[in-house]
């Protein structure tokens, strides 16, 4: 394999370049030894692809005249991690690396993880900057959890008898353990009233659909459809689109699209979801991409159609996008909505009505690529020495009018979630749903009033803190791996 096609620019990251003979394993190479090839393979890669290059002293092209200073440098760095976020943009809160690619590809592209099935949020009780709770989005079907007596809307403010604090929820939550006790409360205006119910949960690895709820709903003529999508899968796009077919035969004329959980994922997901909302603008420009100032140059030069994406009527596999052909989407996010989310909401904004209702998105408009020790970067004739890979931030994402919003897209209409009255998710009567319904059937923007629902400042939730958290990633592709 010839490692890039443009020499200009990439004979210095080979000279950095060094990988363990094929005949070695991990056991022969001294750690120290195998640390300083993975850490040269870390240095090369960020300085090669990192969005911030030019802005991190410490890859600058100019930084290191040598092998040898280079390898000085990394001697003072106890691990690769270390270095990794060492050589990170300090506005940067979305690259990261793995000592095992294996269960990040199993997560980015399958959806497959550590779970008991309980996905929630973590927020911090009224008047408190310590004491925190828990509340149910939802259960994973098929997990340890949907054979338990636990549901959306649940509370829980210990874990094995443990009050959950903003220090203890990482290790009592998120850790090695395998189970864990919730011990559950009830919600009363905001203050937890322990109920005595604890259920064991044990986590198993687990795959979760990422589309949680189809269903329609008739209003006053209208046929509105629903979809919950809690991640952007590329091992479900099929199942997706069929998704979309039920919403077609049924007629729908309105689509209601939760994405309130959802953090992200694949960008060529995203492209295909539009095409099934959309249909009507095949072949025109969804997004455009910017790249650090060495790839943009290039890419500009000489290959500048990779730098844009298009509205397409068909998958790569060639099955046929089940379109709506809407001219008005109603997108239901919270904070959690992020990446992949937001590039839905504005890559359509160009071209149709986009109504949202909630709270204001993340503000993620950048996306990543996994990188691996190999002479392309890419999988093939990766060094079997270790299993080290980054998904460092290598680009934004902006729409056809060049535009996003890093801060966020606040809501058209402001409704926050109500840890008091959750619902169950696709019922016409859920809050958000309802007002969602509402809209289409009225035309009505008005906000719920915020002192009706007890607003909780956000810590973590369970998605946040898993191997992939809030992502966008390019699975396109790359035009240098010939």
């Amino acid at each position: 394999m010839k490692r890039f096609l443009f020499i200009l620019f990439i004979s210095f990251s080979l000279l950095f370049y060094t990988s363990c003979d094929d005949d070695d394993s991990i056991e022969e190479i001294p750690k120290e030894v195998l640390n300083q090839d993975i850490e040269n393979f870390i240095w090369a890669g960020l300085n090669f692809f990192y969005l911030w290059q030019d802005d991190v002293p410490d890859l600058s092209d100019q930084r290191f005249t040598s092998q040898e200073e280079l390898n000085n440098y990394l001697k003072d760095y106890s691990d690769p991690e270390s270095l990794f976020d060492n050589l990170l943009y300090s506005g940067d809160k979305y690259s990261w690396i793995v000592d095992d690619y294996i269960a990040l590809e199993k997560e980015l592209g399958q959806g497959i993880s550590g779970s008991n099935g309980v996905e929630f949020n973590l927020v911090y009780e009224s008047g408190s900057d310590t004491d925190v709770f828990g509340s149910v989005r939802y259960i994973i079907a098929g997990s340890d959890a949907s054979t338990k007596n636990i549901k959306r809307g649940d509370i829980f403010h210990a874990v094995n008898g443990t009050p959950l604090t903003a220090n203890n929820s990482g290790d009592l939550l998120f850790g090695s353990n395998d189970s864990y006790t919730l011990n559950l409360a009830d919600y009363n205006n905001g203050n937890l009233i322990d109920n005595g119910v604890s259920v064991l949960l044990t986590k198993s690895e687990l795959q979760e659909n990422p589309i949680h709820v189809v269903t329609t709903v008739d209003e006053i003529g209208k046929k509105i459809g629903y979809i919950m999508y809690n991640s952007f899968t590329n091992a479900f796009d099929s199942e997706l689109n069929d998704a979309f077919a039920t919403l077609k035969v049924a007629g729908v004329t309105d689509l209601v699209l939760d994405l309130r959980y959802n953090s992200g994922g694949s960008v060529n997901t995203a492209i295909y979801l539009s095409g099934m909302i959309t249909g009507q603008f095949t072949g025109e420009l969804f997004t455009k991409e910017r790249w650090n100032s060495k790839w943009l140059d290039y890419l500009t030069e000489n290959n500048p159609d990779y730098l844009e994406s298009f509205f397409v009527e068909k998958m790569d596999n060639g099955e046929i996008l089940n379109s709506l052909n809407l001219d008005n989407v109603v997108v239901l996010t919270t904070g959690r909505s992020a990446s992949a989310s937001e590039l839905i909401i504005n890559g359509l904004n160009p071209y149709i009505n986009v109504t949202t209702i909630g709270t204001t998105t993340e503000g993620k408009s950048v996306g990543s690529i996994t990188i691996y020790d190999s002479e392309s970067y890419g999988k093939e004739g990766v060094n079997p020495d270790h299993t080290y890979a980054m998904q460092p931030i290598v680009l934004e994402i902006v729409n056809k009018l060049g535009e996003n919003d890093n801060d966020g897209f606040d809501p058209t209409i402001v409704n926050p979630e109500n840890y008091g009255n959750m619902g169950i998710l696709g019922d016409p009567s859920e809050p958000l749903f309802a007002r969602a319904i509402q809209f289409i059937s009225t035309g009505s923007k008005s906000s719920l009033s915020k002192s009706k629902v007890i607003q909780h400042i956000y810590l973590s939730d369970s998605k946040k803190e898993s191997l992939t958290g809030s992502n966008m990633y390019i699975d396109k592709p790359l035009p240098f791996l010939k």
